[in-house]
């Protein structure tokens, strides 16, 4: 990891993302989740400021130490107990079925495996658990989807190896998971190439 991912980028993004309209998607996204849950990609921790009461402990995975740094304020003025458990979300250090619900926002994009990492979410869910996800991905309009797959190797430059242009859906079904619920839209105010998002839940098939 070169200066610019491990120095500036977790910056950048703990800016970016803390925008309004993202915190009012990550307060719909945190809605319904209770007990033990596991959080792939933790980032800054945005979230936590969204998780409900019902929520007994987060477990924590994300491969950046610079952002573990940046969140620690918000982990410290946080209600729910955080543990951070791993770096990589392809890997779970975590039993099988020991989670309640699994929380995943703005990751899928930048795993490089994110079927193996969705296999891993499935794994780890206690029966009846659910997967809550908001992911940015492949747009429904043909124009827009050119523009995604034109700028996405610089998006990948850019932004730490997230991709512009996968289709987050088919992603999680391929994965073995079941969506039973989806909500699409453009984040307004960003160009339409890097608005398109999904909002929703999925349970183990």
């Amino acid at each position: 990891m070169g200066f610019y991912d491990d120095r500036v980028l977790p910056h950048v993004i703990d800016v970016v993302m803390n925008a309004k309209q993202i915190r009012e998607i990550r307060q719909r996204v945190c809605s319904g989740l209770q007990g033990e849950v596991v959080e792939i990609g933790f980032g800054t921790g945005h979230n936590l400021p969204f998780l409900p009461p019902e929520v007994t402990r987060l477990q924590a995975v994300e491969p950046s130490q610079r952002s573990i740094a940046l969140a620690q304020e918000r982990i410290a003025a946080s209600e729910v107990p955080v543990e951070i458990v791993g770096l990589d979300g392809q890997h779970l250090p975590l039993e099988d079925n020991s989670a309640d619900a699994v929380l995943c926002t703005w990751s899928l994009c930048t795993i490089p495996d994110p079927e193996a990492a969705v296999r891993e979410m499935a794994r780890v869910l206690a029966p009846g658990g659910q997967l809550h996800f908001a992911e940015h991905g492949r747009a429904p309009e043909h124009g827009v989807r050119r523009w995604q797959d034109r700028l996405n190797g610089m998006q990948q430059r850019i932004g730490g190896g997230c991709h512009l242009n996968r289709d987050i859906p088919s992603i999680i079904e391929a994965a073995g998971m079941k969506i039973t619920r989806l909500n699409t839209h453009y984040a307004e105010g960003i160009p339409k190439p890097y608005a398109f998002i999904y909002e929703g839940t999925a349970t183990a098939s």
